[in-house]
């Protein structure tokens, strides 16, 4: 098998600003310098060329040059959402999306990838935390893509309760998009350490496989100390090589059991704990390594605390649900999964109850962006004189879905002297590492 080339949807705007550094081919024409595209009725329009078409595809004439992008926004609907600038290589491919003007970027895998490492993670991390991440990222890439298609029905709704998981719905003008919604991709501009280079050159073409399939390769930022299984975050189809696992290893016990989170009274104790795990450090020395400069705003991975007023709490809910519960009388988790992550929540409300599933759902429900997880504990303080909280205290663990590799966890792994096929293999039993496609081939 040679190495693919994908179509990486970058950003969509109604007047795209972009610049060619370099000679590109654009039908018969070599183009370069800035330029603006418009959508005007279902065709592109680059202003001042006098040119209209359904799609341009800008190619580089020699593999040696780049394009910038102007305002392209990243963490859509987090709560570090910004605009950036910038730059990749490759072709850019332009076309309609409703009234805007869709960028994609055609790129090799492993040249993705290169940006990808750097975009996740800090690209000065250890080698051997980039090679594990290389893997996941590539398994991730290629599984989606092998997928298209299959993805089950992500909604469950009754009069009584909403049961809703996000994954990556198959897009329709280009196989990924360079989001959080994928995976970050975002640009040569990120890369700027050569230990990416030899994390992606050292595991070309490398791949996790679950049976005869590719893995479906997930990560998430801080598991909190047990991983979560695939189905109860998304949809219900068990993968074994995405099932929980304890975030340590104990040299004495190395195969001890975990604690059944899904028990109320042991997630609890969990969740207001701080077990020993790889991922339970404030270390300025892993965590510097590992996350990209917006993501160290924030700080309380392990176990975090939110803190609402009634009215808060009230007012997120009733916006983010579409529901008039009026005043919040209780959060009570019904299911909760390895990790202690909630499933199903009831709400029960002054008017109305309702249940809600699965994490990102509740996450949503719950924050005015995303809560960090769905892992928590409900505390009241204070009560109202006919018997409502006035504050709602939400005590959890983890940052993410917790499905998979465990970022913070596999960053201190890397520290203490793992490789990389040692953190594999932690991360996902019943899998097995392979060549799908070796450098010259």
């Amino acid at each position: 098998m040679q190495q693919p080339k994908i179509q990486v949807g970058i950003s969509a705007t109604p007047a795209l600003t972009f610049r060619l550094d370099g000679d590109f081919r654009l039908d018969d024409d070599i183009v370069t310098g800035a330029f603006t595209a418009v959508c005007e009725d279902g065709i592109i329009a680059l202003r001042g060329k006098g040119k209209y078409q359904n799609e341009f595809t800008f190619v580089p004439a020699t593999g040696d040059e780049s394009f910038l992008l102007e305002n392209v926004t990243i963490g859509i609907g987090f709560h570090w959402e910004q605009q950036e600038r910038q730059r990749f290589t490759g072709a850019l491919k332009l076309v309609p999306e409703g009234d805007a003007v869709r960028a994609i970027n055609i790129v090799e895998v492993e040249e993705y990838l290169r940006s990808v490492i750097s975009s996740e993670m800090n690209s000065l991390s250890s080698v051997e935390l980039l090679k594990a991440h290389a893997v996941i990222s590539r398994s991730w890439l290629l599984a989606q893509i092998a997928g298209r298609g299959k993805k089950n029905t992500p909604e469950l709704r009754t009069n009584e309760e909403l049961v809703k998981w996000y994954d990556r719905e198959d897009h329709t003008l280009f196989d990924v998009c360079a989001d959080d919604h994928c995976q970050r991709y975002q640009g040569v501009t990120k890369i700027i350490s050569p230990q990416v280079g030899q994390a992606v050159d050292a595991t070309f073409g490398q791949v996790l496989y679950e049976g005869d399939a590719i893995c479906d390769a997930r990560f998430s930022k801080c598991c909190g100390g047990i991983s979560e299984n695939f189905e109860l975050v998304w949809e219900p189809t068990p993968h074994p090589g995405l099932s929980a696992i304890r975030d340590w290893i104990e040299p004495t016990m190395p195969d001890a059991p975990i604690p059944d989170l899904r028990d109320e009274t042991a997630a609890r104790k969990w969740i207001l704990g701080r077990p020993p795990s790889f991922c339970n450090t404030a270390s300025d020395d892993v965590l510097t390594q590992i996350l990209p400069s917006f993501d160290r705003a924030t700080t309380d991975f392990f176990r975090w605390s939110e803190q609402y007023t009634q009215y808060e709490l009230a007012a997120i809910i009733a916006a983010k649900s579409g529901i008039e519960f009026g005043r919040i009388r209780r959060l009570e988790p019904l299911q909760r999964g390895h990790s202690g992550r909630i499933s199903r929540l009831r709400i029960v409300g002054e008017h109305r109850t309702y249940i809600v599933g699965k994490e990102l759902e509740i996450r949503r429900w719950l924050s005015k962006t995303h809560l960090y997880s769905s892992a928590f504990t409900v505390e009241h303080d204070g009560e109202s004189a006919d018997g409502f909280p006035k504050h709602f205290i939400l005590k959890g663990a983890g940052w993410g879905h917790g499905v998979g590799l465990c970022q913070i966890g596999a960053a201190v792994m890397a520290h203490q002297g793992y490789s990389y096929t040692e953190i594999l293999a932690h991360y996902f039993k019943n899998t097995t590492l392979q060549q799908l496609y070796a450098q010259n081939g």
